[in-house]
């Protein structure tokens, strides 16, 4: 199991409240991926289990293609093009944290897997257009 990383000090007021306000769901790239799904004539679950015995929650569900669609944030999640920034504040704490969210973002892919789920992750940067492209063939073809 993971190292759990002791959670860092807001380095002021105003940081903390900003980092506790942010958005864990319904993030405006989740919200454009499923208007984007929604116009092409999917319907789909949000902010579900796909498994049950499986503590993650995906963003999208689509339960009769078993397809579990993820949109993973830049930051949080590790983005190879946009996440390798250097952190000034509580710099000991990030890399940590970030690869502590990519290894549970991997063994959920391998558990969905192993349970004949497919499991798609679009990061937030993503032209909409291409994801729901993506999502769209792969929830077809695994309905029939």
């Amino acid at each position: 199991m993971a190292e759990r990383w002791r959670e860092p000090f807001a380095s002021s007021p105003a940081i903390h409240n900003k980092m506790s306000t942010l958005p864990r769901k319904d993030t405006a790239p989740e919200l454009a991926l499923r208007r984007e799904l929604h116009r092409r004539g999917l319907r789909y679950f949000v902010h579900r289990r796909p498994l049950p015995e499986l503590r993650r929650t995906a963003d999208i569900v689509f339960p009769r293609a078993k397809v579990a669609v993820f949109v993973d944030g830049c930051f949080w999640h590790g983005c190879p093009e946009h996440g390798r920034r250097v952190h000034r504040t509580n710099g000991w704490y990030w890399p940590g944290k970030v690869e502590t969210n990519r290894q549970r973002d991997a063994d959920s892919n391998i558990q969905l897997n192993n349970n004949g789920w497919k499991s798609i992750r679009v990061w937030e940067h993503e032209p909409v257009e291409e994801a729901a492209e993506l999502i769209q063939a792969e929830v077809l073809r695994r309905r029939f």
